[in-house]
């Protein structure tokens, strides 16, 4: 996963340069309002700190459906150039005019980071570690703070502290942001998915993953382009196919699901049961444990946690949780199963398709976009023989390589696998009519053996003696299947090349698809929440707010002006949260989102109590003092381990592939809105109810996030992006019903 993660702290150095401007303008405006005199106007002196914002939400305003159009990658780049220009105008600032004008530039280049880092690196990171690249942005951040304010503290001992010199210093980590997007970053590959540039998504795939079997992978971002669609949930008894039991659901053979491992011979059956799994219980009914106390939970977060309860204690990093089959089926005769097929002698007969592992490497030969030279090993053997016999479609199983050797396949990340099978129905008229229907599986217990004995294969381990394991299924309609192609020589799962659906654009009325409202409806209430608790306005004011709590009493005697003592404070506040934020980004994956959420949530109301109480009475100097520092970083070290990452990585992984840039747009815009009025509002504050009334307020926001969290916040940690979107779908649909 090397390259996956080099990619997200290149990508992660925009943050830096966010966290390095904040911090910079932190210090830098105790001397910009002495030289223009704004120390009676602090309307003028919060419109300098405002103005970034202000140029943040103007270019997020369409920034979100810009990079749906023309890539992740160019906005990146765009935003490098915005850091270096503002950077170059804030060193000039002849009058505040101008340097209004820059601060409006570096919030342009601001936006475009803030909105996009999280989305590239959702984009481009694996499921098992998703969380853990996307806590990076704002580990940059801090760590850009910390650098800025140590040489904003450093030229304050000046006896001429130069301001320019202190914003216009963010030109130099802008080139090197810029020259990393240019020559370094590649393209998010789930874009290049939507826009039908199968090759190029495959190659990036490769580099990111480090091997040159993705086809699973790139089977899975096809079907992220839907949204919306019926989707349901099954349950599967998998079992060895010699060995799976009639009576553990006896099926018509055209229902099986074959499923071949990395060994020769060597598979599984899947069957579909009659009943409910616990997992299609859940969403239905909710939990009947909790029903009674909890009537207000959100279904979308007990479907959720129903998925991480069937496997406790298992982290995301711990993904294999049933035989690591793979995630790509394969349409061939069943007497071909234990050969070794060469993908690249064989070529598509009726419409003369091509494999695109032969010579010509194109996106015209990529009309099925899930497979390739190496590919993996999950079947579907009940393909209608009437869409083109087995031998017509490209067969690639590829279970031996190099003269034999096992090759493990891969599935889609957090023990998910992804399959397809035909069914058949009938229709409104009477008639019989089938289709293919995409199947994301998951185990839903831990196998076991009524002997105690378990069979051992690579990385797996599998029962024996007629055991079998429950799987929960998502059962849907491929993201791009045609009926056109249903008379034709089926290629895939018969769908329609990616690039024609990229023709036709993402649309707005998928916005208002009961899954994209619901996940809105969290991504903007989550924004709303973190920027009301006050981080940001207590981020930019840090030296003041610490000056004015007295902290210059715990540096007199060392000779350092208040000031300057107030920077270093900062400083030290901020180194202290990288540790933090490196917990954060450990749990990340393992404990989860919604739980750093609920267990920091309530240390910040806490701390916040503490700043409110030692505001109001009077216990001295030093003891005052004491307080106001120890609540303050508390408060920061614990948003930078939940409040402060996590809304932002939600966001980034709750929408379809098509609408996510404007999914996002919208939640930043919130983002961004709530900003400036928290910062725009603080001096205003301070000098009417100050600062016991400002923490008060924050507190009580706080205690509403931590309610909103709990009921309406769900765990997503490990899961693809695609079956995250299809989660809310179904769980919006039960909300709808309830």
């Amino acid at each position: 996963m090397r390259g996956a993660v080099l990619v997200a702290i290149a990508a992660s150095i925009g943050n830096l340069l966010q966290g390095w401007d904040n911090a910079t303008i932190a210090g830098a405006v105790l001397y910009i309002k002495k030289e223009f005199k704004l120390e009676s106007e602090p309307t003028i002196e919060g419109l300098i700190v405002a103005m970034s914002l202000i140029g943040a939400t103007i270019i997020t305003t369409f920034s979100g459906a810009v990079s749906d159009w023309v890539g992740r990658r160019p906005m990146l780049i765009i935003s490098s150039v915005l850091y270096f220009l503002s950077g170059l105008v804030m060193l000039w600032s002849p009058n505040v005019y101008v340097l209004l004008l820059a601060r409006l530039i570096d919030g342009f280049g601001i936006g475009l980071a803030v909105t996009l880092v999280p989305v590239y690196i959702s984009e481009t990171a694996p499921s098992e570690i998703r969380g853990l690249l996307n806590t990076l942005p704002q580990f940059s951040g801090s760590g850009g703070m910390f650098l800025s304010y140590c040489m904003v503290f450093g030229m304050s001992l000046m006896d001429n502290p130069h301001w320019r010199v202190m914003l216009g210093v963010l030109s130099i980590p802008a080139l090197l942001y810029f020259a990393l997007t240019v020559f370094f970053l590649p393209e998010s590959p789930r874009w290049l998915v939507s826009k039908g540039r199968m090759v190029e998504a495959k190659r990036v795939l490769q580099r990111l993953r480090g091997r040159e079997d993705v086809s699973g992978e790139l089977a899975l971002l096809v079907e992220g382009l839907g949204v919306g669609g019926e989707t349901s949930i099954e349950e599967y008894i998998i079992g060895p196919a010699n060995e799976l039991a009639d009576d553990q659901g006896a099926i018509a053979d055209k229902e099986h699901i074959t499923l071949y491992g990395p060994e020769e011979g060597l598979s599984w059956v899947a069957r579909p049961v009659k009943g409910q799994s616990s997992l299609a219980l859940v969403s239905r009914h909710g939990s009947m444990q909790k029903q009674q106390s909890l009537l207000l939970m959100d279904p979308v977060v007990t479907l959720f946690g129903s998925v991480h309860e069937k496997l406790p204690g298992m982290g995301s990093m711990q993904s294999t949780l049933f035989p690591n089959f793979g995630s790509m089926f394969s349409v061939a005769d069943q007497q071909h199963k234990t050969e070794q097929w060469d993908e690249e002698s064989l070529q598509q007969e009726g419409d003369g398709y091509a494999s695109d592992a032969g010579a010509g490497d194109s996106d015209d030969n990529l009309h099925s976009p899930l497979l390739s030279r190496q590919t993996t090993g999950m079947e579907v053997k009940d393909i209608a023989p009437r869409h083109g016999s087995g031998t017509s479609m490209r067969r690639n199983s590829s279970l031996l390589q190099n003269g034999g050797e096992a090759v493990s396949s891969m599935g889609i990340g957090g023990g998910w696998q992804l399959a397809w099978k035909w069914s058949e129905r009938k229709g409104a008229d009477g008639e019989k009519e089938g289709g293919f229907r995409r199947i994301y599986l998951h185990q839903e217990g831990v196998p076991g053996s009524r002997k105690g004995s378990l069979v051992s294969l690579p990385g797996v381990e599998i029962p024996e003696d007629s055991e079998f394991v429950q799987a929960a299924a998502l059962v849907s309609q491929p993201a791009l299947f045609s009926k056109e192609l249903m008379d034709k020589h089926a290629v895939g799962p018969a769908m329609v090349h990616p690039s024609e659906a990229a023709a036709k654009g993402p649309k707005w009325a998928d916005l208002f698809e009961p899954g994209v409202r619901h996940a809105l409806l969290v991504g903007v209430g989550i924004q709303i929440l973190q920027q009301f608790a006050g981080i940001n306005g207590v981020l930019y004011y840090t030296p003041q707010i610490l000056e004015q709590a007295g902290v210059e009493v715990l540096l007199a005697n060392i000779g350092i002006g208040p000031a300057s003592a107030s920077i270093l404070i900062s400083a030290l506040t901020t180194l202290l949260m990288l540790p933090s934020i490196g917990v954060a980004m450990r749990l990340m994956d393992i404990s989860g989102r919604r739980f750093l959420l609920l267990s920091t949530i309530p240390v910040l109301i806490a701390s916040l109590v503490v700043l409110v109480v030692a505001n109001l009475v009077d216990m001295g100097t030093v003891v005052h003092a004491v307080l106001s520092t120890a609540s303050v970083v508390v408060y920061f070290c614990c948003f930078v381990m939940g409040f402060g990452p996590i809304p932002n990585i939600l966001c980034a992984e709750i929408f379809p592939t098509r609408i996510r840039g404007v999914c996002i747009a919208i939640c930043a815009l919130t983002f961004w809105f709530g900003d400036i009025i928290v910062t725009y509002t603080l001096p205003v504050l301070l000098n009417m109810i100050g600062l016991a009334g400002v923490f008060g307020i924050y507190a009580v926001v706080c205690t509403i996030a931590l309610v909103f969290v709990f009921l309406k916040v769900p765990e997503t940690k490990g899961m693809p992006l695609e079956v995250i979107t299809e989660f809310f779908a179904v769980g919006a649909k039960q909300a709808a019903l309830d």
